[in-house]
């Protein structure tokens, strides 16, 4: 199985993680919720919603394509990289993936603790 490194996080895993085992064909998203970094994810994973957003450092290119609603709901995102992906529907593949978590999302809930 692959590894998923997550980038230090000031809130969500402020000394970064290393999931060992994360599952191919499993989202991103689903992998750190499964191990306690609790990323953003309002619409609960249907791709309505841009708070899962992640910015794959390594791996991307093993990742399923992006469809076109997940391409129009990425243009809505806060801090938009060539190589941002909504967690919900990044699928892992069989390389080892590095990931950051932004620090802002637009869910104003959330950023106004």
């Amino acid at each position: 199985m692959p590894r998923l490194i997550v980038l230090p996080h000031a809130d969500l895993c402020p000394e970064g993680a290393v999931i060992d085992n994360a599952e191919t064909g499993k989202n991103i998203c689903e992998v750190l919720l499964e191990h306690d970094i609790e990323i953003e994810h309002a619409c609960e994973l249907s791709c309505a919603c841009t708070t899962c957003h992640c910015i794959v450092r390594e791996g991307f290119d093993s990742l399923n394509e992006a469809d076109e609603l997940e391409e129009d709901m990425l243009d809505k995102a806060w801090g938009l990289e060539a190589q941002s992906r909504l967690s919900c529907q990044a699928v892992i593949g069989e390389e080892d993936l590095v990931v950051e978590i932004p620090r802002y999302t637009i869910n104003h809930a959330r950023e106004h603790h």
